[in-house]
């Protein structure tokens, strides 16, 4: 059963890594006009991370593909793997 989220609920959210490293905050998503679909996530980076200093940052923010989401819950997780 698929689960369907506001995307105003996902502002704000926490984005992590699968092994543990905070990445920074979602602002917002990139869609495809066409499909609908989200393409990217746009993530405004916690520069204190090891992880998110090491991500190319786009005028300040981080453009991480929703291929790379594996859970949504408290936090977004995302694999590093797939960034």
């Amino acid at each position: 059963m698929v689960k369907y989220i506001i995307a105003k609920q996902l502002v704000g959210k926490t984005v992590i890594s699968t092994d543990g490293y905070r990445i920074g905050r979602f602002v917002d998503a990139e869609i495809n006009e066409v499909t609908g679909k989200i393409n990217e996530l746009v993530i405004e980076p916690d520069m204190d991370s090891s992880v998110a200093s090491k991500m190319k940052a786009d005028s300040g923010q981080l453009k991480i593909a929703y291929a790379a989401v594996s859970a949504v819950n408290d936090y977004i997780m995302v694999d590093r793997k797939n960034i």
